[in-house]
């Protein structure tokens, strides 16, 4: 009987470090999906440029229409937009974007933006220098902020088959909220 007990102890601890290894992938997970997204460009994730680094120069003659989107999740209480819905860029040239946002209530409120490119094929080449994705934004009540977001297009779009003849990219935002009861520091 006690190597069936043994057995049963052992199976057990087992078991246990088998449920605590999962829960702590499973927290893992998200942040481990991000820097997978960040480093290929899965799914339209925009590659962000390493700290310091600057466009590679205009490429001549190939112009994109970059169109700038803005969400806000449900019950966040904020009104978010870009400053300007598209603009003309060429390949390879540092651009700016702004957008607003305006906490539309008494109390502050925390959100969070998460992002995402359109066309997925033209997610590695959209490359962030700057931005506010991925970083909490606390507006005091019916404050309003302008976030810039420095970019550009890769001119490695020309060279690529499925994402040269792209014409147009679509940089989608959409805040969540955080944490209702944090205030400005």
């Amino acid at each position: 009987m006690a190597t069936l007990s043994h057995r049963n102890r052992r199976t057990s601890g087992v078991m246990a470090l088998v449920a605590v290894a999962m829960l702590a992938l499973g927290f893992a997970a998200v942040p481990l999906y991000r820097m997978f997204c960040q480093a290929t460009g899965f799914e339209g994730t925009t590659i962000r440029a390493a700290a310091g680094a600057d466009a590679p120069g205009e490429v001549i003659g190939k112009i994109v229409n970059v169109r700038f989107d803005a969400n806000v999740a449900h019950g966040l209480g904020w009104t978010f937009e870009p400053e300007k819905k598209v603009a003309r860029v060429a390949v390879g040239a540092r651009q700016m974007a702004f957008y607003t946002a305006t906490n539309n209530t008494d109390h502050p409120i925390t959100g969070q933006a998460s992002y995402n490119v359109t066309p997925d094929e033209a997610g590695r080449f959209f490359t962030k220098i700057q931005c506010f994705c991925f970083t909490e934004q606390t507006l005091r009540p019916h404050e309003t902020v302008r976030m810039p977001v420095i970019y550009y297009v890769d001119p490695k779009l020309l060279d690529d088959a499925d994402a040269k003849q792209i014409s147009e990219i679509t940089l989608s935002y959409t805040f969540f909220p955080v944490d209702s009861e944090k205030t400005p520091g």
